[in-house]
């Protein structure tokens, strides 16, 4: 693939491979709603417990890493599980105390009430940093033709528009393909942020500042694509 979304952490992992597109990205200044760690105690008692992960998403975990080390102070034991939509109800039998889980998944789990503690990520990494957080970016290899890539650029912002302009339409679909209460898609849908404003730049470089220093990812600078 010539252009296509990645997570920030695959961003900051590969930079030298790829130019950023101005102004999209999937960001939240505050709850995000779709990632989510879900405790059976207090996070505060939750050092040296068992805390299972998401293979499906680096960023949240780091994210999650990066909270536990510096916000809350503690260290749990982390553990790789499936935490899917249709792999929750696998998760009882799982020795732990909580659990990350993220999109569809979280949505679901969060109905259930099935987890007495719920921490929002996006509200936890705004509360701590006062900036925005962003999950993913739209990114293009660096060798990938320039004019074609301003096309696509184009298009995607043509079609972040006609999203917004149709939130409940999508909502509507969207509790139709996953379950979730079309309310709650709707919420979920709103809140979510697609630009890539300033604010959101100083989240993202922050995010990146932090995984650098704990050495998660290599120090780097942000680059964009050139203009027409």
């Amino acid at each position: 693939l010539q252009v296509s979304v990645v997570s920030a952490v695959e961003y900051a992992r590969s930079a030298a491979a790829y130019h950023l597109l101005p102004d999209l990205a999937i960001t939240c200044d505050g709850p995000v709603h779709s990632v989510a760690l879900f405790s059976r105690r207090p996070v505060a008692e939750l050092d040296g417990r068992t805390v299972l992960l998401t293979a499906s998403s680096r960023t949240s975990v780091l994210l999650l890493e990066l909270l536990c080390r510096h916000r809350w102070e503690i260290s749990p034991r982390f553990a790789t599980a499936r935490a899917e939509a249709g792999d929750l109800s696998a998760l009882a039998g799982l020795p732990h105390d909580a659990v990350l889980v993220i999109g569809d998944a979280a949505l679901l789990l969060a109905a259930q009430g099935v987890y007495p503690v719920r921490l929002d990520l996006g509200l936890e990494w705004r509360s701590w940093t006062g900036l925005p957080f962003v999950f993913a970016v739209w990114a293009a290899r660096r060798d990938a033709a320039p004019a074609p890539v301003r096309a696509v650029h184009q298009r995607l912002l043509e079609s972040r528009a006609w999203g917004l302009a149709h939130l409940d339409l999508l909502a509507l679909e969207a509790a139709r393909a996953t379950g979730v209460e079309e309310e709650v898609c709707r919420a979920y849908l709103g809140d979510l942020d697609y630009a890539l404003s300033y604010r959101h730049l100083a989240g993202l470089t922050d995010f990146f500042r932090r995984l650098a220093q704990d050495g998660m990812v290599p120090d780097g600078s942000l680059s964009f694509i050139s203009a027409a």
